[in-house]
């Protein structure tokens, strides 16, 4: 109850002015007396525990240990979380559940389809990363949307989960700092410049640009966040961003599986707390057993597959499954990224029937174009000059190795500038194929790490329970 004393005279609140001197001499005490600490979007790191803030009214924090996890009140955990307005709260975690509960909630082709999405899901959770962009592709009326919904459900839920593709990378930029799961909903192509900003968003990269209403003053963006990208075209078609992602072609749903969102989402709000529980298992897991992994060998996103083979104890598969159906995945989408495009439909037909090729880049544009139809000549998805052509093949050359034709590129012999393109075929035991399951390390019954695993070709290499923050906001002016 408000003592009438102490407000102004009829009631009434205090003047604006009033107001406004009072919020400027707050925000210039935190600014220049308090401490200055660093705060995150719903996931952080800090030396042994993951922390998740469960966003709720109660301001409740998920503490994820070695040991076990624990739900504590915010003012009880050493981190700062700050809530966006989109944010929307998880629900308490519960123990006894399984990750086998979202089975019925996903539309996919098959068992490893799942595991690359409960992969991906548990990856959400590491405070470092990096983390893999999540394709979701199928025609319409295969649920992608949906899948999206119930992804975030148990990550990142937010009062509007999906959002449109960004206009440029300030938006990306901004729906990033802003959700700890950016998620784009029916993407149509992926044009290059946001493909090229999904990969530094997945694996560590900065946005500066102009603060607004200012000349002389900049604002900097420094995040790395699991995003979600879904559309009806195969969407992670260049070759960085495909090394950066899981891609999973979601079936169409037949008539007689389809049901009514409410009794959908009412599925889902019910096994909500019992998946959240048991993916803190798996997190937990992952922080129990992160030292002793050992890859046999190590993957683009190094670190997410050391997580994710760390994690295996706490889920419903064999140790290494992961791991193999990470392999076929990235196989799958290297050929699929082979078949959508006309250069790379040409090299394989140029080398169908020879061992090797060797050339100008003139030459090999002419060797292409005599390939393929005039349609496909005069597209858009054809280089328009030999140069075009060269920037084109060295974005498709881990594709073709994977198929068995290394691309090779270097000036000629005899001190000229003259660059030669070549093209050999290799033979089935140099090709990449999937890695023999890592297992547990049969003395321990549980993964060993080698001490190398942590860095790959990732740009970090940063331990999972490192003091780094990944997840924090960092707006420099």
């Amino acid at each position: 109850m408000v003592d009438e004393e102490l407000l102004p005279r009829g009631g009434e609140g205090p003047e604006r002015q009033a107001l406004t001197d009072a919020r400027a001499t707050i925000g210039a005490m935190a600014a220049f007396d308090g401490p200055e600490l660093p705060i995150f979007v719903r996931v952080a790191g800090h030396e042994e525990a993951v922390y998740l803030d469960l966003c709720n009214e109660d301001w409740e924090v998920a503490e994820i240990t070695a040991s076990g996890w624990r739900v504590l009140p915010s003012e009880a955990v050493p981190v700062r979380f700050v809530r966006r307005d989109n944010a929307a709260p998880l629900p308490r975690p519960a123990a006894g559940g399984g990750v086998d509960d979202l089975k019925p909630l996903l539309n996919m082709r098959g068992e490893e389809d799942f595991r690359l999405l409960v992969g991906w899901i548990v990856g959400t959770f590491s405070p470092e990363g990096p983390y893999p962009v999540l394709v979701l592709q199928g025609e319409q009326g295969s649920a992608k949307s949906a899948t999206v919904r119930v992804l975030r459900s148990v990550t990142d839920p937010a009062v509007e989960p999906l959002r449109a593709p960004p206009r440029d990378e300030r938006d990306l930029a901004i729906a990033a700092s802003g959700n700890w799961v950016p998620a784009l909903d029916n993407l149509s192509g992926m044009r290059p410049w946001l493909s090229d900003a999904l990969c530094r968003l997945a694996t560590g990269g900065g946005f500066a640009t102009r603060e607004l209403y200012s000349d002389d003053r900049e604002v900097i963006f420094s995040q790395k966040r699991p995003v979600i990208l879904n559309g009806i075209d195969s969407l992670a078609v260049a070759g960085d961003l495909r090394d950066r992602s899981l891609v999973v072609e979601l079936p169409p749903i037949p008539p007689d599986k389809k049901r009514t969102e409410r009794a959908f989402y009412r599925e889902l709000e019910a096994a909500r707390p019992r998946v959240l529980g048991a993916l803190l298992d798996a997190v937990s897991a992952a922080l129990r057993n992160l030292d002793r992994v050992e890859l046999e060998e190590l993957p683009r996103m190094a670190d997410f597959a050391v997580w994710m083979t760390a994690a295996e104890e706490a889920l419903p598969w064999e140790p290494g499954a992961f791991v193999e159906a990470y392999a076929g995945n990235r196989a799958e989408a290297g050929e699929t990224a082979l078949d959508t495009d006309p250069v790379a439909v040409a090299v394989r037909d140029l080398m169908e029937s020879r061992e090797e090729w060797s050339g100008t880049a003139t030459e090999l544009y002419a060797a292409l174009a005599e390939l393929v139809d005039e349609d496909v000549r005069r597209s858009r998805a054809w280089p328009s000059a030999p140069n075009s052509l060269s920037n084109r093949m060295k974005r498709i050359a881990p594709s073709l190795r994977g198929a068995g034709i290394e691309y090779g590129d270097e000036r000629a012999p005899g001190g000229n500038r003259t660059r030669k393109k070549g093209l050999k075929k290799t033979s089935t035991k140099d090709r990449p194929g999937r890695p023999e399951r890592p297992g547990l390390d049969e003395d321990s019954a549980r993964p060993a790490r080698h001490p190398g695993t942590s860095v790959g070709d990732t740009g970090d290499g940063l331990d999972a329970r490192s003091h780094g923050h990944s997840g924090r906001e960092r707006f420099v002016l």
